[in-house]
């Protein structure tokens, strides 16, 4: 049933894009639209498995570069369709092309939110400067003995979804007590999908998404179980928060950014806290800036350290795309959680 479904989906938006040329072209793009949502919706109800229709070796590089573009707001849908549709050959739809592109957060999953290892629980903080009230993701180790480091994580453009939500349990279970904010709290709080949550968090400022991310580090400090040392890792948008945390908070013990933009040379200067970059060797756009950075870190006797990974893409840590890599992230996050036991122990 659910195959037959998505065949028929498939089927369908091949003919509207050959037969494109009967359609104006708003109609088939609304179309197409539509049908692309209710096959999310439909997979993503009956838990099928998207990424496996399409492997991440059968994806031309061009399409990830779409995909870039189209999640860093420099695409609209439509245009992101329009432009999909060069790759959508030799049996291969837009549709499946967008269906593989998209997160698929019940199969990827690595530390559930019952696990023994750790406690894990919403909360609510204070944020001032703010969003006002931010609601976050606490995650405690269990049996801890005396009082552990703590760790903000930061998450994409897209509020704190469940892949965030993951990594922040991964970062208890390596002995942390971690808060994951979700920076949409002032605006009802991650939607549940990453399209919807992109939209709602550029209606945000990003400065005073930082003071959110800041305020979670005072509320980390303060917690009863933490030692007072406190580090941030965060991802793409939450590279640049890592970064800018560091700028803005010359106690902060330790930042983690992977692949995030970066601040200027008189920001630079300002920071204190000894930082671990990771970067995707695919990720022009972000890489670009780094040599600058670089050269304003060390004149200004930053400790720093940085990898780039070669031939991954942005994105490359997340695991719930086809961008993952195992094999970089694997070894990021050991070079992350190594950097924390060493600079925050």
């Amino acid at each position: 049933m659910v195959e037959g479904l998505k065949g028929f989906l498939y089927l369908i938006s091949n003919v509207l894009i050959l037969d494109s040329r009967f359609l104006a072209l708003d109609s088939w793009f609304l179309i197409l639209d539509t049908l692309y949502l209710f096959h999310v919706n439909y997979t993503t109800t009956h838990n099928t498995k998207t990424m496996k229709e399409l492997k991440k070796e059968d994806i031309d590089q061009g399409v990830f570069d779409l995909y870039d573009a189209y999640a860093h707001n420099k695409l609209e849908r439509r245009q992101f369709i329009e432009k999909l549709s060069a790759y959508a050959v030799g049996g291969v739809t837009v549709a499946a092309l967008m269906s593989a592109m998209m997160p698929n957060y019940e199969d990827t999953r690595t530390i559930k939110a019952d696990d023994p290892r750790l406690e894990s629980n919403y909360i609510t903080y204070d944020s001032p400067k703010g969003g006002g009230k931010i609601k976050g993701l606490l995650s405690t180790p269990a049996g801890m003995n005396g009082k552990v480091p703590g760790v903000v994580v930061v998450h994409e453009n897209r509020g704190l979804n469940p892949y965030i939500e993951d990594v922040g349990r991964r970062t208890a279970v390596a002995g942390f007590i971690s808060l994951a904010p979700d920076a949409l709290t002032p605006l009802g709080g991650y939607p549940g999908n990453d399209d919807e949550g992109r939209a709602m968090q550029s209606k945000r400022d990003r400065d005073e998404m930082l003071e959110d991310f800041i305020a979670a580090y005072e509320y980390l400090k303060a917690h009863p179980d933490c030692n007072g040392k406190i580090g941030v890792v965060g991802f793409c948008f939450g590279g640049w928060i890592s970064n800018m945390m560091a700028v803005r908070i010359p106690t902060l013990n330790a930042a983690v950014p992977f692949y995030g933009g970066q601040p200027s040379a008189e920001e630079a200067a300002k920071i204190k806290a000894p930082l671990m970059l990771q970067f995707a060797g695919l990720d022009e756009r972000v890489n670009a800036g780094w040599p600058a950075y670089e050269k304003a870190l060390n004149e200004n006797n930053v400790e720093n350290q940085a990898f780039i990974y070669p031939d991954v893409n942005h994105g490359f840590h997340n695991n719930t795309t086809p961008r993952y890599d195992e094999a970089a992230a694997t070894l990021a996050w050991e070079r992350t959680i190594g950097f924390f036991k060493e600079k925050l122990g």
